[in-house]
């Protein structure tokens, strides 16, 4: 029998496909535009096509789902039988998704609850996840909403990326602070705060960086039961080894995973992204 509440999200959570099946998850996809060809963003770019995107070859542009999309999706979830909806997004300050969402659901023959997460990644994943477990166990719209709510603001997310650019054209930073990045040859550590991602520190080589993303994991982390997620983008091998090094320092670590993100991201931060989401599960 499916909940009684469905959980909808959308691409930039880069869920396991295996756990969105097995939650019965309804993802909505963003899209990148390649050179004028729209792809939704779990469709993998070929190698071509990434090259041609870091290359700076073929003009990328990222977009948010149309309202339709959602109101799409909050139909099927009334066919499956839910009686109300709880859809968590990527932050509204990086993305006119959430908006796109309220408005799917003015449509809906069901309530719908919106919720911003306030980030991206593993740090929408993991509320969605929480609240998808909620709704599995017979929680109410309200207990899910409240559920993924409180996850939210139990997640911090730490990245590293090799250039500020790919975030400056897509214009999710400020140019001053890329032009002091690219002058000083600095590998920029960043977060996301209050929504938006903003820079935090400044360190000198590649190496430090991880070194120091992996120090503010444990640091986040403290003593207290948590889940992290290591997530990457063409840098598999280095993701790996940060996240078999994060059970020998954090002491009540529950799991760890690995997850490379996909192509809206990918257009926006460019090669080599490295980041690390720490999350309290909920009590």
């Amino acid at each position: 029998m499916s909940p009684s509440v469905a959980v909808v999200t959308d691409s930039t959570a880069y869920l396991p496909r295996e756990q969105v099946s097995r939650l019965g998850i309804i993802v909505v996809p963003l899209q990148v535009v390649l050179g004028g060809r729209s792809l939704d963003d779990m469709a993998r770019l070929d190698d071509a096509g990434m090259d041609d995107v870091f290359g700076g070859r073929a003009p990328v542009t990222t977009s948010r789902p149309a309202p339709r999309r959602f109101a799409d999706a909050y139909d099927q979830a009334a066919a499956r039988g839910a009686t109300g909806i709880v859809s968590i997004h990527l932050s509204a300050e990086m993305s006119g998704t959430v908006e796109a969402a309220r408005a799917g659901a003015e449509d809906s023959p069901v309530p719908v609850d919106v919720i911003d997460s306030r980030s991206i990644a593993m740090g929408l994943g993991f509320p969605v996840l929480t609240a998808a477990g909620a709704a599995a166990a017979g929680a109410t719209r309200t207990e899910v909403a409240d559920a993924a709510r409180s996850r939210a603001e139990s997640t911090r997310s730490f990245f590293y990326v090799d250039t500020l650019e790919y975030l400056r054209k897509g214009g999710r930073i400020g140019a001053a602070a890329t032009l002091l990045g690219s002058a000083l040859m600095i590998k920029p550590i960043l977060h996301i705060r209050d929504g938006a991602i903003v820079p935090l520190e400044k360190v000198r080589t590649a190496s430090r960086a991880i070194a120091r993303l992996e120090d503010l994991a444990v640091e986040a982390a403290g003593t207290a039961p948590v889940e992290v997620a290591v997530q990457h983008l063409g840098a598999g091998a280095r993701a790996e080894a940060l996240a078999a090094r994060l059970p020998r320092r954090i002491p009540a670590l529950v799991e760890v995973t690995v997850v490379e993100v996909g192509s809206v991201i990918g257009a926006h931060v460019g090669p080599g992204m490295l980041g690390i989401t720490v999350s309290f599960p909920s009590s």
